[in-house]
């Protein structure tokens, strides 16, 4: 299994709603097993820049290529790019 974790913080916070509705559209592209977007709680004692949390199960990484060549992806990417400081990600195997 993979998970695909994407970390976002944006230019203006106020704008965190309208881009979890956006990033949510994601979801409902075809392979994920769990697929969940979340403002960041922002709990954590040392940092919190992140604005916004993407967090995706995958069965194989053939399966998150093709959830990343898909035009839904291409739409919500270029929709929520104006609006992000910055995008960190990770997919690992468990």
């Amino acid at each position: 299994m993979i998970r695909h974790i994407v970390f976002f913080s944006l230019k203006q916070a106020s704008q965190t709603e309208d881009v979890v509705r956006r990033l949510s559209r994601l979801g409902t592209i075809p392979g994920s097993t769990f697929f969940k977007v979340t403002p960041n709680l922002k709990a954590d004692q040392i940092a919190n820049e992140i604005d916004i949390v993407v967090y995706g199960e995958f069965p194989d990484v053939e399966t998150l290529r093709a959830y990343k060549r898909h035009p839904t992806y291409a739409e919500v990417t270029a929709s929520v790019r104006p609006l992000r400081e910055m995008r960190f990600a990770a997919d690992v195997e468990i």
